[in-house]
């Protein structure tokens, strides 16, 4: 039992006990009114013995079965919900990974097709180097750190996803280039902030960002297209830069 405490969340055992607990007074209930009926028919009703044995069985007997079949049932969901957390999760960074990120945002343009939104691409600067320079568990190090810098920086709604080595992407609703732009910022002086020291030796990180907003319905692979040639200009202009532009 204290394995299954540690598996399962507060809030199942919760409706463990609670969905128990109502089943089995309703149980009670229903028991002692059949019984009282039954004995209606053969005796006088009901007596204390016949009132304690129809309030104990259900007690007895039913209470267990139900915990046991409300215990299976919420081990069920919890699996069901790692399974689903381990298929839709980077399992470095804890972003979603590409395909869950890409439905999510999918997802929501067909929704709300008029809401108007933007979409980034962060890719870290000269990640070749660290890896190069300092091992590729530094490098997993810094990209852990850079998706937590985005995940600050961002509203706990945005999705973050990390789109393959060392791109991430955001998707910003309801937001104009005016404001993709200052949470853009906000990710790349975050990342420009991180104290990266593998082995005591300083490493300073920082990430190009391009960006691409809408007003009317526009498609994910479009976005991702427009976003993708900012990266590139953010890139070729420096690095350490943000590059954002709506979409036609």
């Amino acid at each position: 039992m204290t394995e299954l405490h540690r598996d399962l969340p507060k809030r199942a055992w919760l409706r463990i006990y609670r969905v128990t607990g109502a089943i089995t007074l309703i149980s009670v209930a229903l028991s002692v009114v059949f019984t009282n009926m039954i004995m209606e028919i053969f005796s006088a009703g009901i007596n204390v013995q016949g009132l304690a044995v129809s309030i104990l069985m259900p007690l007895v007997l039913g209470g267990p079965m139900i915990f046991v079949l409300m215990l299976r049932q919420e081990q069920l969901r919890h699996a069901n919900g790692q399974l689903e957390h381990l298929a839709t999760t980077d399992w470095l960074t804890a972003c979603l990974n590409r395909g869950a990120f890409t439905g999510a945002v999918t997802r929501y343009l067909d929704r709300h097709p008029s809401t108007g939104g933007a979409l980034l691409i962060v890719d870290a600067d000269d990640f070749k180097g660290v890896n190069d320079r300092f091992g590729h568990d530094a490098g997993d190090a810094a990209l852990r750190l850079i998706a937590g810098a985005i995940r600050q920086a961002v509203r706990s709604s945005d999705p973050v996803g990390r789109l393959g080595g060392e791109e991430f992407g955001v998707f910003l609703a309801d937001s104009d280039v005016a404001a993709a732009d200052h949470v853009a910022e906000r990710i790349r002086r975050a990342v420009s902030a991180i104290d990266f020291a593998p082995d005591g030796m300083p490493c300073p990180l920082s990430v190009s960002i391009g960006g691409a907003t809408y007003e009317t319905r526009a498609p994910f692979g479009e976005l991702y297209r427009l976003a993708d040639r900012h990266l590139y200009e953010a890139k070729n202009t420096g690095r350490d830069r943000v590059a954002i532009m709506q979409a036609a």
